[in-house]
């Protein structure tokens, strides 16, 4: 069953519940970057892995992170939670004063690589080494270059975004030993990769202009999803925000001691609060969604109209940005705009793009209920079927809901599926992506907690049957981390280690699919799956900590038993046709923490999922 907003919401009111669905046939899906119960789901030398693309050549993209764990801008809207927090410490902090370390690394995955299918192998971005070659008392091998992936289409060209490498200034303060100042170039740039060829997608604004002085800020861009075309969608900085324009004078002003670079990066950079938080630049963009032709070996760009006419003088900041394209051109994401034109509703609200008659992109609205606060639309089908994301108060608490729009007919509203109930239920959803088939996957919330963060799976949901599923509830046994024994029972997969001590420790393999990032044609799915590891033991300074024999030491519990946590690793899933979903009963619900490190630099993943996945936003 599928409602209208408005019947949903009229449901809601009255206080209904209701009983689960009854599950239909859905396919059965078997995790196939499996080896030896563990998944090869992230580089050497990294921590964390997320698949974050898959084309129809089963060629799929993704993004690995190092041991430094997530700050709040990485996780945002993904499916880590933040609200346990990370320990400052344990977070990446950008500083003039010391050098640029960058914890995000490009790979691709495919099914007939050599010499196992869907293994992660990376794949430099504006100079990037391999993570497992760098040697951090080598600076030349140190990456200072951040680069992600978003998508990838069916030529197998590669789209995303990179920092610029890292360059030095000659010091001239008054702290002993410091020898450089450390800035870059620009903080993010679009980048399409086409083989072994590079193409920088530069924002329009990038220099500050006053009088007759100049200052370099490099701007920001990011490129989003590419279809078979070669068209680019994302999003590029436009002007730079009034306060932001405040902060480069007073850089140029006699105020300032640092040189005039050195103080610009400083006020680029983000910065941490009393509490731990991450607290956005000083020096901010009027962002617009952007798209860009790639042919030949360049790019040109075209913006997109915002979703509303600023007044002269305001001074706010508005955003609008370009997430998913279909083959057409038409592309999905979201904008400022004042709902139904009045200047008292500014929101932030998915919207699509398509050309006029003229061949002129003009911006359209997707209707949303004043009891929404904002949505966003993350993909968009041949079809002109948009799916995203709309946040609103669900029984007193601010959720996300999945729901789909059909742009051919903008008239009608947009559908809220059901998930595990026959009406909306409290469970927040995102849909990440649909295909042509108009399967569509995510992520979902799997309890009713209401004061504490809830375990995410990823979803399918199918249009035309409307069938709604947690995808761990079609994997086959094997893929959940079950054996086979003998006497054809099921158990837990037994994983041993050795740690520092010489001691031999044991436990259970579990593995949870708790995103769906992208579908292709073939119903293959791409996102990111939380697998048991037992957890190192780490000094007060990050560093693992090495027994005699050269092996790590691992956290035990009282009964000597090594303490789990779980890890994200990009997960590959494909129909598997002859093979049965595990009907056993699930065991991990209340084994192993959550490990809250991960991807998507978005700065993601960004986040990502994250990253995750993962846009920077800018509100």
């Amino acid at each position: 069953m599928k409602l209208t907003f408005d019947k949903t919401l009229s449901l809601v009111a009255v206080g209904v519940m209701s009983v689960l669905h009854t599950a239909q046939a859905a396919s059965v899906y078997e995790i196939v970057n499996l080896e030896d119960f563990d998944l090869k789901g992230t580089l050497a030398g990294t921590r964390t892995g997320y698949a974050t693309a898959v084309n129809d050549q089963e060629q799929l993209v993704g993004v690995s992170k190092g041991k430094k764990k997530l700050n709040s801008a990485d996780v945002e809207g993904g499916v880590i939670d933040v609200e346990d927090g990370i320990a400052p410490e344990e977070k990446i902090v950008y500083s003039i004063n010391l050098p640029i370390v960058a914890n995000n690394f490009t790979f691709t995955a495919e099914e007939n690589s050599s010499p196992s299918p869907w293994t992660p192998t990376f794949d430099s971005i504006n100079g990037t080494t391999a993570p497992e070659l760098t040697d951090a008392n080598d600076a030349s091998t140190v990456n200072s270059v951040d680069a992600v992936y978003y998508g990838i289409n069916d030529a197998g060209v590669k789209v995303g975004s990179m920092t610029a490498q890292q360059r030095t200034v000659a010091y001239t303060g008054t702290t002993e030993g410091q020898e450089f100042w450390y800035l870059r170039d620009y903080e993010t740039h679009g980048v399409v990769k086409d083989g072994d060829s590079e193409i920088e997608l530069l924002p329009p604004y990038t220099t500050y202009v006053k009088d007759a002085q100049t200052v370099e800020l490099g701007g920001w861009s990011t490129a989003s999803a590419i279809n078979n075309n070669g068209l680019v969608t994302g999003y590029a900085s436009t002007a730079i925000s009034q306060f932001g324009g405040e902060r480069v004078d007073y850089c140029l002003g006699t105020s300032n001691t640092l040189p005039v670079d050195v103080c610009v990066q400083q006020e680029q950079y983000s910065t941490l609060n009393s509490r731990g938080q991450t607290v956005s630049p000083n020096i901010q963009y009027q962002i617009r969604g952007y798209v860009w032709q790639v042919e030949a070996g360049t790019a040109s760009g075209t913006e997109l109209p915002l979703g509303l006419t600023p007044a002269a003088d305001s001074s706010l900041i508005y955003t609008a940005q370009g997430l998913g394209v279909n083959s057409a051109g038409v592309v999905a994401g979201r904008s400022h705009v004042y709902r139904n034109d009045d200047t008292n509703k500014l929101r932030m609200d998915a919207a699509y793009w398509a050309k006029d008659a003229n061949g002129k992109y003009q911006y359209h609205w997707v209707p949303m209920a004043d009891e929404v606060s904002n949505s966003i639309a993350y993909d968009i089908n041949d079809s002109g079927v948009l799916v995203g994301s709309y946040k609103k108060y669900i029984d007193g608490y601010l959720r996300d809901k999945f729901f789909y729009f059909d742009t051919t007919t903008p008239d009608t509203e947009i559908v809220t599926p059901n998930d595990f109930f026959s009406i909306l239920s409290d469970r927040s959803s995102r849909a990440k992506d649909i295909n042509n088939k108009g399967q569509v996957v995510g992520f979902i919330e799997t309890t009713g907690d209401k004061d504490k963060p809830r375990p995410k799976a990823g979803f399918l949901y199918d249009k035309t049957s409307d069938e709604f599923n947690n995808i761990n509830d079609l994997l086959t046994c094997e893929s959940k981390g079950y054996v086979k024994g003998a006497d054809s029972s099921w158990s837990r997969n037994k994983v041993e280690v050795q740690d520092g001590t010489g001691k031999t420790l044991s436990y259970d393999s579990d593995i949870l699919v708790v995103e769906g990032s992208s579908i292709n044609e073939n119903g293959t799915i791409v996102g990111t799956a939380f697998i048991r590891k037992p957890q190192y033991q780490f000094d007060a300074d990050g560093n693992l900590i090495i027994g005699d024999n050269g092996l790590p030491l691992f956290e035990l519990n009282g009964n000597g038993e090594p303490v789990t946590a779980y890890l994200p690793r990009m997960v590959v899933l494909q129909p598997a046709a002859s093979a049965a979903a595990c009907d056993l009963a699930d065991d991990s619900k209340d084994g192993g923490n959550f490990e809250r490190s991960g991807a998507a630099g978005i700065a993601w993943l960004l986040l990502l999922p994250f990253v995750w996945l993962r846009r920077k936003m800018f509100s």
